[in-house]
């Protein structure tokens, strides 16, 4: 049995790999989350821009744009914003920077699905209220 979450979950999902943004935003879309995809950096923050969000889940490893340096702009842009950072297994030090920069926890990729949701619904709770 999945994860329930009450109303549906707005996302950002960024990552520069379009095919996982596609399958991955599909499956969370099942469990009532609505994703919105940005594939890259400077896109995300044109999004965040746009619209609200309640969590984003963001790779660290991007072509445009440093993730390190995406997770900065979002807690200037939105602070109480949780971020979950996607690291490949190289890159767990980037992984703990951005902890301590203010992302709410990160997980390496590939991850497991249900991990993922969970950690989403995790964030969700303790996100707070955007102002």
């Amino acid at each position: 049995m999945g994860l329930k979450f009450p109303g549906p979950i707005r996302l950002l999902l960024i990552d520069d790999e379009e095919a996982y943004v596609q399958v991955l935003a599909k499956r969370l879309g099942k469990r009532n989350i609505q994703v919105t995809p940005a594939l890259s950096g400077s896109e995300a923050i044109q999004k965040l821009r746009r619209d609200d969000f309640d969590v984003a889940i963001l790779d660290l490893k991007m072509e445009d744009m440093d993730g390190l340096e995406v997770l900065k702009i979002f807690k200037k842009m939105v602070p109480n914003m949780p971020v979950i950072m996607l690291t490949g297994h190289g890159s767990e030090t980037a992984a703990r920077e951005g902890l301590e920069l203010g992302a709410f926890d990160y997980l390496t990729k590939p991850c497991d699905f249900e991990d993922l949701v969970r950690k989403i619904v995790e964030a969700c709770g303790k996100g707070g209220d955007r102002g």
